[in-house]
C-alpha cells in the first residue's frame, strides 16, 4: 500500500495556502487558540558541570517533581558530535522519496521510516514523519533498516551513543539518589544493561497554518525518560499549570523528558509530562528524541523503598509490553 508522507502534502499545501481537513485540529488543541504568552517560567536548566553535584542532584529532583522536565548543559556531549548526528539524520530526510522508502515501516514493526497511518479518536492526524530504530544496546540493533545513506550515519549514531550512554547513567544516578536510593537503584529497576534506547528523528515540514496543526499531539512519554536534541526552529511546547507553554531553545542543550515509567518506579515523586509539538510557516523543524525503555518483559511498578503505609502505592504493577499495549490501544491502565 502507497502511504502519503506528510513531505509530499506540505509541497502541495504550500503552494495552494491550506492544509488537509484531517491535519486541523479541534479548537482545544490548536495552537493558535491554546499557546500561552503570558509571562511564564522557563523550562529548568540544570548545569550538570557545577563543583557542587548535591545542588545538581537537588535541581534535577526538584525538576522532575514540578516540570517533568528539564534542560541540561555541559552534558559532556561535544557539539561537533551532536551537529554530525544531527546532519546525517537531516540528509536522510532530504533524500529522493524512493530511498526512503527501502526502509518503510512494516505492519505490527516500530522501527522503519513511517507516517503515523492511524487517524487519532477526533479523526486528525499530525504534520510529521519520522525514522524509528534502535540504537543501544549493539546486540539488539538491526542495521538493515538503519539508513545507507550517507554512508556516515552508522558512524555518526555510534559516535553519539559513545557519549549519550554515560550520561544516561549519570542522570540515572542523579534520579536514584535524588529518591534516597543507592545510585544503582533507578537503572537497575529499569532493566540494567538490557535496557534498549530508541531513536526516533521527526521531520517536520513547512506547514502554511502553523496556527491550526500540531507536529505531534499532546502526550506522555511511556519511556522511563527520553532525552532529545532539537534542531533551532522552535517547537517543544509543555503543559504547565493548565498552560501550554513554549520550551525555549537553548544551544548545545539536551531536553530531559520524564516518562511514565519514572513516575510509576517514583511512586508519583517524578512526573511525567504532557507535551506536544508544534509546526513553523517557513521552516523544518525536527527533533532527536532517544526513549529509554526497559525490555519487554520486565514487571515495572512502584518501588517498595517508596511505599508505606502512608504512601501507598499509586501505580499498578505490570510487564513493560502490557503497559505499552494498554497505551497504544488507549486501555486504561
Amino acid at each position: 500500500m502507497e502511504v502519503e508522507r506528510v513531505q509530499t502534502i506540505a509541497s502541495l499545501s504550500n503552494n495552494l495556502g491550506t492544509i488537509p481537513q484531517e491535519f486541523i485540529r479541534s479548537e482545544h488543541e490548536q495552537p493558535g487558540k491554546t499557546t500561552f504568552h503570558g509571562p511564564v517560567p522557563e523550562l529548568p536548566v540544570i548545569d550538570l558541570a557545577k563543583p557542587d553535584q548535591y545542588q545538581v542532584t537537588r535541581e534535577i529532583v526538584e525538576a522532575s517533581s514540578e516540570w517533568g522536565i528539564f534542560q541540561v548543559v555541559n552534558h559532556g556531549i561535544p557539539e561537533e558530535v551532536v551537529k554530525e548526528f544531527q546532519r546525517v539524520g537531516r540528509h536522510f530526510f532530504e533524500l529522493p522519496q524512493e530511498e526512503k522508502e527501502k526502509i518503510a515501516k512494516q505492519p505490527g514493526m516500530k522501527e522503519g521510516y513511517g507516517t503515523k497511518l492511524h487517524r487519532e479518536p477526533e479523526g486528525k492526524k499530525t504534520w510529521v514523519d519520522f525514522l524509528y530504530h534502535n540504537i543501544w544496546p549493539p546486540h539488539f540493533l538491526n542495521y538493515n533498516i538503519w539508513p545507507q545513506s550517507p554512508p556516515e550515519y552508522r558512524k555518526a549514531n555510534d559516535e553519539y551513543c559513545k557519549y549519550l550512554v554515560p550520561l544516561v547513567d549519570r542522570l540515572f544516578e542523579y534520579l536514584s539518589t535524588g529518591l534516597g536510593l543507592e545510585k544503582n537503584v533507578l537503572k537497575e529497576a529499569s532493566g540494567g544493561d538490557n535496557m534498549k534506547m530508541l531513536l526516533k528523528i521527526n521531520y517536520y515540514p513547512p506547514c502554511p497554518r502553523p496556527d491550526l496543526a500540531l507536529g505531534v499531539a499532546a502526550h506522555t512519554d511511556m519511556s522511563t525518560f527520553t532525552l532529545l536534541v532539537p534542531n533551532d526552529v522552535p517547537g517543544l511546547q509543555v503543559l504547565k499549570d493548565d498552560h501550554w507553554v513554549d520550551a525555549k531553545y537553548i544551544p548545545n542543550a539536551i531536553i530531559v523528558h520524564i516518562g511514565d515509567q519514572f513516575e510509576i518506579l517514583s511512586n508519583g515523586k517524578y512526573k511525567s509530562v504532557w507535551h506536544r509539538s508544534t509546526v513553523n510557516k517557513d521552516l523544518t523543524r525536527m527533533s532527536w528524541p532517544v526513549f529509554c525503555e526497559p525490555p519487554a518483559d520486565l514487571v515495572i511498578g512502584p518501588l517498595p523503598q517508596l511505599v508505606t503505609d502512608e504512601n501507598p502505592a499509586k501505580f499498578k504493577t505490570k510487564k513493560f509490553k502490557d503497559y505499552e499495549y494498554c497505551k497504544l490501544n488507549k486501555i486504561p491502565q
